[in-house]
């Protein structure tokens, strides 16, 4: 039986550009806030959060999300969602840049790659979610390269677990707003601004802020980063509504791929067998769990009644 939800060809093709066009933005990210590496974490997370929002607000307009962005300001479970799910991502974008920044790339492209395990465990502690043996396999291996490492350094990798966790509790919250992610983000940079706004001024009035202090460029990179922000996010959402969740789900490994290759090949970070081992163990994990989400969706194709009774 064909599913009544097949893609056309051109549609694939396109969603295939565009999805991948976010994830590969999001990969080689580490670039630009690399340019950025004068700059204070904190104060670049600030500058994000405002131009993102006076960014994504036209943008909200052209895509005729105008109605529904008023609408989730008027209503206080949505808008005390977004202010919960804002702080998080808030969060998660300070770690990553900080980490960038401080030459952890690895840990934090670590902790992309085993975000969609980590999704799949918040499902089944939160959603009820059965887990199907393939899935239970990919977990536990990856919890095995992660215990790996921790013995080795001595340490837990924490950076790698608190982008994935922060990143997969953001997703699985927001599961529950009833908001687009366009109008979402905007309404979460919206109540990020406030204090970020007041935050900037302070620092400009102790002479301590860098925008408009340093340079043109410096300036005009603060600028840019609402599009380091928004144009992936418009590419994600255009194209997630032309393929399959199992197709996104295996094009969102450029992203770390991406990060992978610069923290070792670029930014020339140390990269030792200890290290190697777990990328390994995340690898075979994810071609485990990759293989099992084709096939699902596959199934659920062909037998749509059964989708509903098992949940990815």
């Amino acid at each position: 039986m064909t599913s009544n939800v097949e893609k056309s060809k051109p549609d694939t093709v396109w969603g295939v550009v565009y999805a991948a066009s976010a994830f590969l933005i999001w990969g080689i990210s580490p670039i630009y806030w690399k340019a950025l590496r004068a700059v204070p974490a904190l104060e670049i997370i600030l500058h994000r959060m405002v131009w993102s929002f006076f960014f994504l607000v036209p943008l909200v307009i052209i895509m005729r999300r105008w109605q529904e962005f008023k609408d989730a300001l008027k209503n206080y479970r949505t808008l005390l969602i977004l202010l919960f799910t804002a702080f998080i991502i808030g969060g998660n974008w300070l770690l990553y840049i900080w980490a960038v920044n401080n030459d952890y790339l690895l840990q934090a492209s670590l902790g992309y790659y085993i975000n969609p395990l980590v999704n799949v465990v918040l499902g089944m502690v939160f959603l009820k979610e059965r887990l199907r043996p393939p899935q239970i396999v990919a977990v536990l291996l990856a919890a095995a390269g992660v215990l790996y490492l921790t013995i080795y350094y001595g340490e837990l990798p924490w950076i790698a677990l608190t982008l994935a966790m922060s990143f997969g509790l953001y997703g699985l919250i927001r599961k529950i707003a009833p908001v687009g992610s366009l109008v979402g983000l905007t309404v979460e940079t919206l109540l990020l601004s406030i204090p970020a706004l007041v935050y900037l001024f302070y620092l400009d009035s102790q002479g301590a802020g860098s925008f408009l202090r340093v340079s043109l460029k410096l300036d005009l990179l603060l600028m840019g980063c609402s599009l380091v922000t928004a144009i992936p996010l418009l590419f994600f959402t255009l194209g997630a509504r032309r393929l399959y969740l199992s197709t996104v789900g295996l094009l969102q490994y450029i992203a770390p791929s991406c990060m992978f290759v610069l923290a070792v090949f670029l930014f020339r970070e140390p990269f030792s067998m200890a290290q190697v081992v777990t990328f390994i163990f995340i690898w075979t994990a994810l071609a485990i769990y990759s293989t099992d989400s084709v096939r699902y969706y596959k199934r659920a194709e062909q037998n749509p009644s059964k989708n509903s009774v098992e949940k990815n």
